[in-house]
């Protein structure tokens, strides 16, 4: 018996439909697709990503990645080294026989966090060299300018040279990035070319915060309502002062100082922990040849996810880097003693124990309304990218991820709004379901946008 005639047309109907199918596929995926950037400063940036935590400059095998971890706050400390395989070139110390002696000291690193360095020179490796804490390079737009110069590293001089962000990579490639002792060029590593060093450049100042903060802010929560109260009163906290707007830069008089250089006492500390195991710690003299004592002002918006504290990593917690103010080793350093000279009353620094709790809480506030600023950033990046260019979705989700964990961890540290908590643990859920997708991830992308801006309404005023 002959088939209805629509039947005999199946065959055409399916090809129809696979069509249709094929194209209304193609549409979605290019409008999941971004176009690329091709903003010349864009490149510019991109470029130095790459060479920041891919390029070895024919080296042991670091990058500038080792030390400055992009899923670490840009920095290392004990427990995240404590993750890594013992084949990671940070420890290249202790596989490598032509760095075994003088390069670091493999127990102190891994116990503290501690790095190397020669800032004095490579004349007396066994006797002249610093430990010192890895800092952040997250805000460096705001943090590296003086009057005076620019102020990289711990000290301010961690660059040889014109001090220079530029001249910063480079005297870390000398440092760091050797086969041997000899640090020769050409043998050892290679030197970053101009072309090399302008990107890491525009990389390294495209990280983080663009611009300091405003304070006040119309904080909600009582304790660190209060805590940036005392932070900016000049006659109590006194915080303010060489940490204005809780950035990097210093203000005293109507003047902006810049990122300036004091003497805190930092390295007057008793007990101070790697002191305690016996190993050779030589003081560490600061800014210069030899150096004055001094260390250069860090922002402390970034400060409650970064520690441990201080260039030597010598306080692992908020609180205790605050409590530090109120100690001995600070009010009888020069800068303690300059702010008594300009108390009415001839007081340094005093402060009782729930004053450095709000301080704390405060800086643990802020820390957190950066790092959802910043999660919010990297979660509309990744919703933009579509499949073709996957790779740099799941790494914008996984920056918003690691913002957002860090979120968590440094308000539910001082037991601060467990609300917002809350909305932080969900937005991680999302964020985590956007990252697993390869299709739209917008969806979950922007409802994880959303519980970050409702965890931010329970910690500030809405502007």
């Amino acid at each position: 018996m002959d088939q209805p005639s629509h039947y005999n047309n199946a065959p055409n109907l399916i090809f129809i439909l696979l069509i249709i199918t094929a194209t209304s596929s193609a549409l979605v995926l290019g409008s999941c697709q971004s176009i690329p950037n091709t903003d010349p400063e864009s490149e510019l940036i991109a470029k130095g990503r790459d060479i920041f935590f891919n390029e070895t400059f024919n080296g042991n095998g670091r990058t500038c990645g080792t030390c400055h971890r992009e899923e670490n706050n840009l920095t290392i400390d004990p427990a995240f080294i404590a993750t890594l395989p013992d084949d990671d070139p940070l420890f290249v110390a202790e596989f490598e026989p032509a760095l075994k002696e003088n390069f670091e000291n493999p127990r102190l690193m891994r116990e503290f966090g501690l790095i190397l360095e020669n800032l004095d020179g490579f004349d007396d490796l066994p006797n002249k060299f610093t430990l010192r804490g890895v800092p952040h390079t997250l805000a460096l737009r705001t943090s590296i300018e003086s009057p005076q110069g620019p102020r990289t590293g711990w000290s301010g001089d961690g660059a040889p040279g014109d001090a220079s962000l530029r001249s910063f990579a480079t005297g870390a490639v000398i440092q760091h990035f050797t086969e041997t002792l000899n640090r020769i060029p050409g043998v050892d590593f290679r030197l970053p070319t101009d072309e090399e060093l302008d990107a890491l450049e525009a990389f390294q100042l495209s990280l983080g915060r663009q611009k300091d903060l405003m304070l006040p802010l119309p904080l909600k929560g009582t304790v660190a309502k209060r805590g940036q109260e005392i932070f900016r009163d000049n006659s109590l906290g006194k915080c303010n002062i060489c940490h204005s707007n809780a950035g990097a830069n210093a203000s005293f008089g109507g003047q902006n100082l810049g990122n300036a250089n004091f003497n805190t006492g930092v390295e007057e500390l008793p007990d101070q922990p790697q002191d305690l195991t016996g190993e050779l710690v030589p003081p560490d003299d600061g800014f210069g040849t030899p150096g004055d004592g001094t260390f250069n002002t860090p922002p402390l918006v970034e400060a409650a996810d970064s520690g441990p504290f201080f260039h030597n990593n010598a306080i692992e917690t908020i609180e205790g880097a605050v409590a530090f103010y109120d100690g001995e080793s600070f009010n009888n350093s020069p800068s303690g003693r300059f702010l008594a000279s300009i108390d009415p009353d001839g007081v340094g620094i005093e402060l009782d124990g729930t004053q450095i709790v709000e301080i704390a809480a405060f800086l643990r506030v802020i820390n957190t309304l950066e790092n959802i600023r910043q999660s919010i950033e990297s979660l509309e990046q990744g919703a933009q990218n579509g499949f073709a260019i996957r790779n740099a979705a799941r790494r914008a989700f996984g920056a918003a991820l690691n913002e957002t964990n860090d979120s968590i961890r440094v308000l539910e540290g001082g037991g601060l709004h467990p609300e917002a908590v809350a909305h932080l643990q969900e937005a991680k859920r999302l964020t985590e379901r956007a990252a697993r997708r390869l299709f739209f991830r917008k969806r979950p992308a922007d409802a994880a946008i959303r519980e970050l801006q409702a965890a931010r309404e329970q910690m500030v005023e809405a502007s």
